[in-house]
């Protein structure tokens, strides 16, 4: 089976000083990239849809359903790792506020290795689980950059300590291929095909 990993179109900058978590919604710009992607999918053709319980994945997913007519699928395990953090700034904006932890997120880790470790296999066992439901179909997972980078590192056998690896725009499309016997093969990292010749979309790629 394929599966298609969607991130989440831009959020919003959302800080909150009372402890609560950020889960920012999309921005306008986010929206659009959204419709975008959904669009896109939409002609790819996707048997089932699933998302991350996060507002901006879920919103994303929402788009993709409007489109293909899919009502999405919520799995905890498609969650970021910072789902319970009071504070997201977007990566664009992290790099010109505070470049400290911008650097220090484009060394691959955040961190702390058990919390990795535990990340990679909390994503892990939840897409397995998935495609232990849907062999022989292609199913689009509406989620976040670390959970497509987590899944990544599984496939590709990266140190856990450091599997930041990739890049992944917002919307962008990266696809593995999957069997119920294990074996895992790439076939795309950070598609934006449904952003050429949007220029006016193309905010933080």
């Amino acid at each position: 089976m394929e599966l298609v990993f969607v991130r989440h179109g831009q959020p919003e900058r959302v800080v909150r000083h009372d402890g609560r978590p950020a889960d920012p919604p999309l921005s306008e710009i986010g929206q659009q990239q959204a419709v975008a992607v959904a669009g896109w999918l939409a002609e790819m053709g996707i048997d089932a849809l699933y998302s991350s319980p996060m507002r901006r994945a879920l919103q994303t997913a929402e788009a993709i359903s409007e489109a293909t007519g899919l009502v999405p699928i919520v799995r905890e395990g498609l969650s970021e790792f910072d789902r319970d953090s009071p504070a997201y700034v977007p990566m664009e904006v992290l790099k010109e506020t505070d470049r400290d932890r911008w650097d220090e997120l484009a060394t691959g880790s955040f961190g702390d290795a058990e919390r990795t470790a535990q990340f990679i296999a909390t994503v892990s066992g939840a897409v397995d689980q998935i495609v232990a439901e849907h062999r022989s179909q292609r199913v689009a997972l509406a989620c976040h950059g670390g959970v497509v980078n987590a899944y990544l590192a599984r496939c590709l056998g990266f140190n856990p300590d450091t599997f930041l690896k990739f890049d992944v725009d917002y919307t962008s499309v990266t696809r593995v291929f999957a069997s119920s016997r294990g074996h895992r093969s790439v076939l795309s990292v950070n598609e934006r095909t449904h952003l050429r010749g949007r220029p006016d979309l193309a905010i933080g790629l």
